[in-house]
């Protein structure tokens, strides 16, 4: 095998023809941009265009603008999630729309220029084709005439350095171009006249210069770079078909230990790319796998803010998971981030929309509310306990009902209702709790049985012990009283009963006594709970109108009024047990 075959590269690739580009790309510096604003990335872009060299330029816009959308992404999530959080605030216009637009049209002048320099280089490029032809054709005819050595040898020179200046020429007319012009070469050590003695010192130095750029070949094994490796490789590829031929005792073996290094670099970069292909592929399905929760939470069918609220933190959780996926294949990369923001911009539309139109309905039911207040505050200090209790209980349920308001007045309004309702059931407590009716009603039965005590004509009754129990009963019989009222009306009864039957009350009170004493401790025991029962009960049935929506609303309501029977039955009963012992003491006297 011939020892000035094209380098061995990647399966995929074609043999690599020198870009001028490329080669001094590599040599422009290196700038961190990431800690940079919009504003200051933009003022960089533009001073690339109007003072750097194209090599210079095509590193530094690239970076440019991968640091600019980047930088970007970030403001817009930090301004969305932002202005999210706040549910009144109104639809805003683009913040950034200025400084983007004004990047886009550097970047645009940018790919502008670059299109022109890659016209001009391509047409260089074809320009050293025609010349490397022609040079071709003189080679030819030099092989050709196969004249003495002192003749042919100085033009074969000529033409040789002529070859190497014409430069770089279009990448799919390499191989045919060089493949020629190996054949001329070969053709003129093999059958010009020259002088051995010239030509063996020739391949010498081909032998030495080949030898060397083995070593080099060999070494980039330990180059940790696999990249720049394979670079440095490619550059040594085309200094070797620059270089003449050797005896043919060496051809095949400098040739065969040249080709084995390259085996090894090329092995290496190969294999570093497929790795780098299945990362790529590993990392467009995480990312493929994130646009489709996205897309789910998209289309989920929201209706109140606290969801809104909470998927709206998912989401930004989401893209945190994002950015910290690493890269995709470029081809892919742009498609699937139009995914991801598509699904992102379809839910912070909705949210926008239902902010919009929540808005009007939180100033409705803030209406509703104000309403509702107007009513609770007129009926505040009401004393028709019952009608009261239940009319208030019914706005607490009207409330329940009503959707949300402003966070910000949500408290306030809330206050305003809780106030009113608590000012009536506090009153309502103090004058006999939900009996206060009944109370109020026991209360002006006993005044009037006062007052007929007063009247009560001792002269003109024969028995007057039968006239005093029944007194005492009808009053036993009456019932309670407003707590305020117990101790004012019972000292009434007492005094006109005193006034009345001086002697019978005398009398009775000293043969019941003992009985009594143990019968009113029994009885204070007895009305102490059934006072303490009575307060439980109304606390409860104030409360029924205050649980606010939630997934074990109902279960609890049930528990209540469940409760509340079993607390009234104790109390029908409590009630009953006071009586008998009332009568039992009534009877004794």
């Amino acid at each position: 095998m011939s020892e000035d075959l094209n380098p061995i590269v990647p399966e995929t690739e074609a043999p690599v023809e020198a870009q001028p580009e490329m080669q001094e790309e590599q040599s422009v510096e290196a700038v961190n941009y990431s800690n940079k604003g919009l504003k200051e990335l933009v003022e960089a872009l533009g001073d690339s265009l109007e003072n750097e060299t194209m090599q210079e330029l095509y590193k530094h816009a690239e970076a440019i603008k991968a640091a600019f959308y980047k930088t970007l992404r970030k403001e817009k999530v930090a301004a969305g999630g932002e202005a999210a959080a706040e549910q009144e605030n109104q639809e805003q216009s683009n913040p950034f729309a200025e400084v983007e637009q004004a990047f886009k049209d550097l970047f645009a002048k940018y790919k502008e220029k670059k299109a022109l320099y890659t016209q001009e280089i391509e047409k260089m490029k074809e320009d050293n084709f025609v010349e490397k032809s022609n040079i071709l054709e003189e080679l030819k005819a030099l092989v050709d005439k196969k004249e003495d050595l002192g003749q042919t040898f100085p033009l074969f020179r000529d033409i040789q350095s002529r070859w190497r200046a014409a430069g770089p020429v279009p990448q799919a007319k390499v191989k045919d171009l060089y493949d020629t012009y190996q054949h001329y070469v070969e053709m003129f050590y093999d059958y010009v006249k020259i002088n051995k003695e010239f030509r063996d010192l020739d391949f010498k130095k081909n032998l030495e210069a080949k030898e060397d750029l083995c070593k080099k070949a060999e070494a980039l094994d330990k180059e940790e770079n696999v990249v720049n490796a394979f670079r440095t490789l490619q550059k040594l590829h085309e200094q070797w078909k620059e270089i003449g031929p050797v005896s043919k005792e060496y051809r095949d073996s400098i040739w065969d230990r040249f080709k084995a290094a390259t085996a090894v670099i090329n092995k290496k970069h190969q294999a570093y790319f497929e790795e780098q292909k299945d990362n790529l592929k590993g990392n467009l399905e995480a990312k493929v796998s994130l646009c489709e929760r996205v897309e789910a939470i998209a289309k989920q069918e929201i209706k109140d803010s606290n969801t809104w609220n909470s998927l709206s933190k998912e989401i930004e959780n989401i893209h945190k998971e994002w950015k910290e996926i690493g890269m995709t294949s470029r081809k892919d990369s742009q498609k699937v981030y139009d995914r991801f923001r598509a699904a992102c911009d379809e839910f912070f539309a909705r949210k926008r929309e239902f902010y919009s139109e929540f808005k009007d309905q939180m100033q409705e039911n803030m209406a509703k509310k104000i309403e509702i207040c107007e009513k609770a505050e007129a009926l505040k200090d009401s004393t028709d306990w019952k009608a009261t209790s239940e009319a208030l209980v019914e706005l607490q349920k009207q409330w329940k009902e009503i959707g949300p308001v402003s966070r910000k007045k949500s408290e306030q309004i809330w206050k305003r209702f809780r106030a009113a309702c608590d000012e009536f059931f506090n009153n309502r407590d103090k004058n006999g709790g939900s009996k206060g009716a009944e109370y109020a009603q026991n209360l002006s039965q006993k005044l009037s049985l006062i007052d007929e005590i007063k009247d009560f004509a001792v002269d003109k009754v024969d028995d007057l012990q039968s006239a005093y129990k029944d007194f005492q009963m009808r009053w036993n019989n009456i019932g309670f009283v407003p707590f305020k009222e117990k101790a004012r009306v019972q000292e009434s009864f007492r005094e006109a009963m005193n006034e009345k039957f001086a002697g019978i009350r005398e009398e009775a009170v000293k043969v019941g006594r003992n009985l009594r004493r143990k019968g009113e401790s029994e009885r204070d025991k007895l009305v102490q709970k059934f006072l303490k029962k009575e307060q439980e009960i109304a606390t409860w049935e104030n409360n029924l109108g205050f649980f606010s929506k939630s997934k074990n609303a109902e279960l609890l309501l049930q528990d209540l009024n469940k409760k509340i029977e079993l607390a009234k039955q104790e109390l029908a009963e409590l009630e009953g047990k006071i009586k008998e012992y009332d009568k039992q003491q009534t009877e004794q006297e």
